[in-house]
């Protein structure tokens, strides 16, 4: 049974910064942290991927002293023995949430899990910038069946939760819900215009109809990142999934 989640902890801001010119590691590790200061008392939490392959897992420490979580979005993948030690290296960090491939198999999967008993983990079904045509030519299905037989595997290996896009919520909540948490990235909400957006319009919601569908969090990026005061951004979206779990 998953636990009850204030409306808070069912955002996660993306903390996605890519550097250019002149700018490296240190300039990304400064722009997460700016961001983790600007989110100070808002209770969300914050995913980082490529920032924490550049800065090491120190990095989670440094956010959660801001009073944040920390979704450790690493997508990881490998064979058993790799990933449990990649479980054994990153339980020291402490992560609140963590990331797998579910292709990567019931038995690596499950040599992660049992590492991380302290740590959600998340098993990713299939990427959301993914089409139809994609899967069909990756898992000879469509993209439904092919994100419900990887929850399925993800389920069995006795994981905590899926990624999934919104668009599969509500049949994952009715075969998984009980037993995994569910978590949408691929949302947008109606405030939010994004520039050169290279989201799948197939996949994407807005933050009320992803938690209506079933969600439990939702994943938002450069809506919350990009806007003038990354803070207001968050607190418009807290009270719009607080309206659709009133």
């Amino acid at each position: 049974m998953q636990k009850a989640l204030t409306p808070a902890e069912r955002l996660i801001v993306a903390a996605d910064f890519k550097p250019t010119g002149q700018n490296g590691r240190d300039w990304v590790k400064a722009q997460v942290l700016t961001l983790a200061d600007s989110l100070k008392g808002t209770g969300v939490y914050l995913k980082v991927n490529s920032a924490l392959r550049a800065c090491g897992y120190d990095l989670i420490g440094e956010i959660q002293s801001r009073g944040l979580l920390v979704f450790a979005d690493l997508k990881l993948i490998d064979i058993g023995e790799t990933l449990s030690t990649d479980g054994v290296l990153i339980r020291e960090a402490k992560p609140e949430m963590l990331t797998t491939m579910c292709v990567a198999g019931l038995t690596a999967m499950q040599a992660l899990k049992t590492e991380l008993p302290d740590t959600e983990v998340l098993g990713v079904t299939v990427l959301t910038s993914l089409k139809d045509a994609d899967t069909k030519a990756m898992f000879t299905c469509s993209t439904e069946e092919a994100v419900i037989r990887f929850a399925q595997v993800a389920a069995d290996a006795k994981l905590d939760g899926l990624i999934s896009s919104p668009r599969e919520a509500e049949v994952l909540r009715a075969k998984f819900g009980i037993v995994l948490s569910l978590n949408t990235p691929a949302i947008r909400p109606t405030w939010a215009i994004v520039p050169g957006d290279d989201q799948n319009p197939e996949r994407i919601m807005t933050p009320a109809k992803a938690i209506r569908a079933g969600a439990d969090r939702i994943v938002v990026g450069r809506p919350i990142v990009k806007a003038e005061k990354p803070y207001d951004a968050a607190m418009l979206t807290i009270e719009e999934i607080a309206s659709a779990v009133a």
